[in-house]
């Protein structure tokens, strides 16, 4: 970000300075979750409802060690952003050569062992009996391009950090078109299945590198890396871990969700139960990207005028996120309650999936409206620094009510129960983060008045 487009953040109206941050970002999550989406209605409507809930039983692992990739990349894109501005070129370089090392040492390693661990590791995630055949072929087909999303995730984050939002949004771009239309090829044409259904994916994310080794092979990036710049530096690599621990905690934990969930799902009501938790999730992911673009939006807004000690404005663009982001989820949630009969049809013909979709979708949909206190809760004390309260407010949802609720719900109601979890954490999270974002308020006016 420029020096002058940097100042305006102090001084542009807020909502319209709001809507310019979280346009892009909107986009680019839009982009990622429109893929996933159209990918799961191919693979049900072409495949079959069982293969939506194996790609879902591999999504955890392969996401984690992805997730790890992108943690380096947030962690390093702090420093990079931070050296650029300072003209300190050299730093720059540096981390982005020791987050490359990082993320394809750690991403080659963990698949490395995903594979050799696959027969242990498919069933824990709740591909067991019939589910477990076809979840293995995407799951071993797909970790064998993990280091390359990893790289891909790392590598978009620095993208951002040189200031490039366009290219970053190419890169997104690009491997989601290739894997709709390597779905089309692989599974409608040449009947592939599960096999074409995870070729797709696997070979997008080789699109997706392709177009980040132009990049920075090209004059757009100012980074040069030399062999040099490979060698990891202890001090980079400990800022790298600290700034990127959120990230990566943040991920765990929803594997872990998912994991849980999963069994206790298909314990519950079998494969097809897992199959309405498939296209719940993806609903989800397509849901919220106004939500998380607006978060996104929020953040640099907020560190920003906290850092010139602007608090009035800091207040105004919290007051203004929260307004946006809840009439933005209201409105989703009305769409999908009035429209949750349709829904399933979109993903699979089977009328035992399709018939316990949509109370489940009005459950877990149900407390969406308050969904964005708690991300910007979170992300307000991410941009004052703050990093423990941030990392617990972000945990509350899913580790400290989520997984409780999950197991006691269950047991009393069986498979509604699982569903009436999803809203009951949400109402309980957003209530703790509304407190202390009260009271943090509260400490920053007493502070701006003393």
């Amino acid at each position: 970000m420029s020096e002058s487009s940097s100042s305006s953040l102090a001084t542009q109206a807020i909502p319209k300075l709001l809507i310019q941050q979280a346009l892009p970002a909107s986009v680019g999550i839009l982009v990622m979750s429109l893929n996933i989406l159209i990918d799961t209605l191919f693979v049900g409507q072409w495949i079959g409802a069982y293969a939506i809930a194996a790609i879902n039983i591999v999504l955890p692992v392969s996401f984690f060690i992805a997730a790890l990739g992108m943690s380096i990349g947030i962690g390093g894109s702090s420093i990079i952003s931070r050296a650029l501005g300072d003209k300190n070129k050299a730093l720059a370089t540096k981390t982005f050569g020791n987050q490359l090392a990082l993320t394809l040492t750690v991403t080659l390693l963990f698949s490395g062992l995903g594979l050799f661990f696959s027969d242990q590791i498919i069933p824990v995630f709740g591909g067991k009996d019939t589910l477990f055949d076809i979840a293995k072929i995407y799951y071993v087909i797909v970790l064998y391009g993990v280091p390359v999303l990893g790289f891909c995730m790392m590598s978009n984050t620095v993208i951002r950090a040189e200031g490039k939002p366009k290219n970053a949004m190419y890169a997104m771009l690009l491997p989601s078109i290739s894997n709709l239309l390597l779905d089309y090829v692989f599974i409608k044409v040449l009947d592939l299945g599960m096999y074409g259904a995870a070729w797709a994916t696997t070979l997008s994310y080789g699109v997706c590198a392709g177009y980040i080794l132009y990049f920075f092979s090209s004059k757009k990036s100012e980074l040069n890396l030399v062999l040099s710049d490979f060698k990891l530096d202890a001090k980079i690599v400990k800022e790298i871990g600290a700034l990127g621990f959120v990230t990566l905690s943040r991920q765990a934990m929803v594997s872990i969700t998912v994991l849980l969930v999963n069994n206790i799902l298909y314990q519950l009501g079998g494969a097809s139960i897992l199959a309405v938790y498939a296209i719940i999730s993806r609903m989800l992911m397509f849901a919220t990207f106004p939500i998380l673009g607006i978060t996104q939006g929020f953040l640099p807004i907020a560190g920003y005028n906290f850092g010139a000690k602007l608090y009035d404005r800091v207040r105004q663009v919290i007051w203004v996120s929260l307004k946006y982001a809840t009439l933005l989820a209201t409105l989703v949630f009305l769409l999908i309650f009035y429209f949750a009969d349709a829904v399933p049809y979109l993903f699979t013909k089977e009328f035992k999936v399709a018939n316990a979709t949509p109370s489940a979708l009005r459950w877990v949909f149900a407390a969406l409206p308050i969904v964005g206190i708690q991300l910007i809760g979170a992300a307000f004390f991410q941009a004052i620094g703050k990093a423990i309260p941030a990392l617990l407010l972000t945990l509350t949802r899913q580790g400290f009510f989520f997984i409780p609720l999950l197991f006691l719900f269950s047991s009393q109601w069986g498979i509604i129960g699982v569903w009436m979890s999803f809203p009951a954490s949400e109402v309980l999270a957003t209530l703790v983060t509304a407190y202390f974002l009260r009271q943090e308020i509260k400490k920053q006016r007493l502070l701006y008045n003393s």
